[in-house]
């Protein structure tokens, strides 16, 4: 590949090498250059992660249209997906040049890189797979191992037997690591569900014992009141009754006075 083949990526070509890599994988990288630069295969990484990010985000869309800054966040993960995929490819390239290399590649790093960042072809149907619980991580991993392994027969011309071998007890690794996390989430997820929903009956006693609280201080306030006016009332008959007293006292004092002055 020439210098301004290296400079120039043919956009156009993208879909069609994505489903070579698919379709005929054994093909595709016993005819892949090993050499020609880093952007051709960068990009390609990229596009593959980026329609990855946004599969995720349509396909995760009831979730996070339930959590408050779900579809902001989702958007966002599209945005920033390319820059982690950049760091993800070198580093995660660096690995596979190790183990390649340890088995008895001659290869560079560069085709190391070129054979990572192409077999990223199969990340959009990853991730559709990865919305099956437990199965589609295993598969996805599977599929990966499938696809390592054809690099590592028809690139790196390392003996199948070999590959499957090295390749396969990482693939068991990683399967039996997915799915510790997947069931730590889901009992995490279930923990936490089930705080909320204690946390929700508890806020919901608590209104509950306040409306009643608030009942029964307007209960006892009106029993006062009822009590203030009856005291009053009862205080008005006693002075009324007083009043009345005093004035058949006084009258009868002015009869005994009128019948001493006869």
């Amino acid at each position: 590949m020439d210098g301004q083949q290296t400079k120039r990526v043919d956009f156009a070509a993208i879909p069609q090498t994505a489903i070579k890599v698919v379709t005929s994988p054994v093909s595709f990288f016993r005819d892949m250059q090993k050499t020609g630069g880093f952007i051709e295969p960068l990009v390609f990484m990229v596009v593959m992660g980026v329609l990855s990010a946004i599969i995720q985000t349509v396909l995760t869309i009831p979730q996070l249209m339930n959590v408050k800054g779900g579809v902001t966040a989702g958007a966002a993960s599209i945005i920033i997906m390319p820059i982690a995929i950049v760091i993800f490819g070198f580093i995660a390239a660096g690995i596979a040049f190790v183990i390649w290399k340890i088995i008895g590649s001659q290869e560079s790093f560069e085709t190391a890189y070129r054979c990572v960042a192409y077999a990223g072809a199969i990340s959009p149907i990853t991730t559709i797979l990865g919305i099956v619980p437990y199965l589609g991580s295993v598969l996805g991993i599977l599929i990966w191992t499938y696809f390592i392994v054809i690099a590592s027969v028809e690139v790196h011309k390392i003996p199948a037997k070999k590959a499957w071998t090295v390749f396969g007890i990482i693939a068991v690794i990683f399967v039996l690591l997915s799915l510790r996390v997947q069931f730590a989430a889901r009992k995490l997820e279930s923990d936490l569900g089930q705080f909320q929903k204690k946390i929700e009956e508890a806020t919901t006693q608590m209104q509950k014992s306040a409306e009643e609280s608030k009942k029964a201080a307007e209960e006892a306030g009106k029993a006062a009141s009822n009590m203030s006016e009856e005291m009053q009332k009862q205080m008005e008959r006693q002075a009324a009754e007083m009043k009345k007293t005093a004035e058949e006292l006084q009258r009868q004092a002015e009869e005994m006075k009128k019948h001493n002055s006869r």
